[in-house]
């Protein structure tokens, strides 16, 4: 979440990497540009802390000089289910510690703006990445819980991981569903942890008790957080062996 979470970032997924024994690392970033998209310049300094791939969301395309890097990227993905016409793909493999990992990016229906049906297009996109590798991983970008578990229970056994991002706030249901997908909510968001969901608390109230704001800005002051998950994957079959939370606060 902007330059607060880019720092934190920098500081601490080096050390998680170090810890957890760590192969992969995918990160959402469609924040990470003053709280609204992402750049190239961005993208490239994720890159540098240590994130292998990153996903998008909602607001993938606030920043319009970003299209022409999008599309010429093989390592930052949007949803898969957007329309065809936009830049960008919605999936992507690379190659980590020996093993190939696919990454599929989706984004919900309920109460966000419209798109493809998440379910059919998470088909016909699976299908085509267990074709190349038995490790899958899928970031459902959803504002409904109900929305992302339903996707969680359908592709149960279909792929390593369903993990949810946007809603900001890390949720305590990661668990391993009956068909070896490791599953949670939201993973939660690295930056700061004061304001509300990264921004500054003003403007964000006023919106709430008025109908009225500036634009929104990033919370620069006061302590930080870094949040995601640890998930091990069987490379041979592509089930998830355990998945744990990482909520890491007051981070200065």
């Amino acid at each position: 979440m902007g330059s607060p979470g880019r720092e934190v970032l920098k500081r601490s997924l080096s050390l998680a990497r170090e810890q957890y024994d760590i192969h992969a690392c995918i990160a959402n970033g469609e924040n990470a540009a003053g709280g609204f998209g992402l750049t190239a310049q961005t993208a490239e300094e994720m890159f540098e802390s240590g994130v292998d791939l990153i996903t998008g969301g909602n607001h993938i395309f606030d920043k319009r000089d970003f299209a022409e890097y999008l599309e010429s990227s093989n390592r930052v993905i949007r949803p898969a289910n957007y329309s065809p016409a936009v830049p960008g793909r919605g999936a992507a493999t690379f190659v980590a510690n020996g093993v190939t990992v696919g990454v599929l990016n989706l984004i919900g229906r309920t109460f966000m703006s419209p798109s493809d049906d998440p379910f059919r297009c998470a088909d016909t996109y699976v299908a085509e990445l267990r074709a190349r590798t038995p490790v899958v991983l899928v970031d459902v970008h959803a504002e409904a819980t109900s929305e992302k578990i339903a996707l969680g229970r359908y592709l149960d056994g279909r792929v390593s991981c369903v993990f949810g991002t946007h809603t900001h706030v890390q949720t305590a249901d990661e668990q391993i569903l009956a068909g070896g997908t490791a599953y949670i909510s939201d993973l939660g968001m690295t930056g700061p942890t004061e304001g509300i969901i990264g921004m500054e608390a003003g403007a964000v109230l006023d919106r709430f008790l008025t109908g009225l704001s500036e634009r929104f800005s990033v919370q620069k002051t006061g302590p930080r957080q870094f949040c995601g998950a640890v998930v091990a994957v069987d490379p041979g079959t592509g089930k998830a062996n355990e998945i744990r939370r990482i909520y890491l606060k007051g981070i200065a």
